[in-house]
């Protein structure tokens, strides 16, 4: 499949992208890794006029310690994340979560901020960003907002991505020492997109769960933070009517859709599963 006829901008500055967004307007789209909008492309799913490619802002790069945050800047890419020392020492679940994403060829080209910027229920980051209280710089014409990743997510493919914003930063409050952390992803083969997963971060004190997030992945038309069943944790030693329990509340609030890889009953199903599995991994991993 051949994509439709566009031109091709490479600006070299966050404020160049911005302007060539604003004077071509919808005709015009961001590109990042690609992994999203050049398939649709082909299929003629998308015909923009224009693609403006980022990889020639270096400012959109690098991972650095700022305080008790990890700044990450959008076109870092998910083979990059794995090579850093500060994401392995602070936020390991990143670690884990990205060497579940496709395979080398497509981490070395996918960028964290086009995996979260696009609003895709079945990529990965976007529920681990809402366990891990993200927060996104987005800058535009009317210049830069911060974004908690909590408020981010509107629907699939719906985002708070204003007219003529780009997504430019990620920033994440470095966990406690010593939490645990699992992401479990159930998918049908190497590279797929998830059938259900689940994002766990929990501490524990004295033999029980003291503070704990579930996040849930391709569950929904967003990306689900678990509250519910983050609390029927919390505070237990994680028995098996906890794990049920915290199943039970996940799975009420699931609304997946019946697919190629399988009917909702049973990606609801798998989805609990999923949970218990990660809450199990993440205590064996507390400290």
């Amino acid at each position: 499949m051949i994509p439709g006829p566009f031109d091709y901008h490479r600006p070299a500055s966050v404020g160049d992208a911005i302007k060539l967004l604003a004077d071509l307007g919808d005709e015009a789209r961001p590109l990042a890794g690609g992994h999203s909008l050049l398939p649709m492309m082909k299929l003629r799913l998308a015909t923009p006029a224009h693609l403006i490619d980022l990889h020639g802002i270096a400012g959109l790069k690098g991972i650095c310690r700022e305080g008790d945050r990890i700044a990450i800047g959008a076109m870092t890419t998910q083979a990059e994340l794995l090579a850093s020392n500060d994401i392995g020492e602070a936020l390991p679940i990143l670690h884990e979560t990205a060497l579940l994403i496709a395979d080398p060829q497509v981490r070395y080209r996918g960028t964290i901020g086009g995996n979260v910027a696009n609003g895709d229920p079945g990529n990965d980051m976007p529920a681990l960003m809402l366990a891990l209280d993200a927060t996104y710089r987005l800058e535009g014409p009317n210049g830069a907002r911060e974004v908690p990743a909590r408020e981010f997510y509107q629907g699939a493919y719906f985002t708070a991505l204003e007219p003529g914003e780009i997504l430019t930063g990620v920033s994440i409050p470095v966990p406690p020492a010593g939490h645990g952390y699992a992401y479990e992803k159930l998918k049908r083969k190497v590279g797929d997109y998830a059938t259900a997963a689940a994002g766990v971060v929990l501490t524990m004190a004295a033999g029980k769960v003291a503070s704990c997030v579930i996040s849930l992945t391709n569950l929904h038309e967003t990306p689900l933070l678990a509250s519910d069943a983050a609390n029927a944790v919390i505070g237990t030693t994680l028995d098996d009517a906890a794990l049920k329990a915290a199943a039970n509340a996940a799975r009420a609030i699931m609304q997946p859709a019946s697919d190629a890889r399988g009917p909702a009953e049973y990606r609801i199903h798998v989805g609990g599963i999923m949970v218990m599995r990660a809450l199990q991994r993440a205590a064996s991993r507390a400290k």
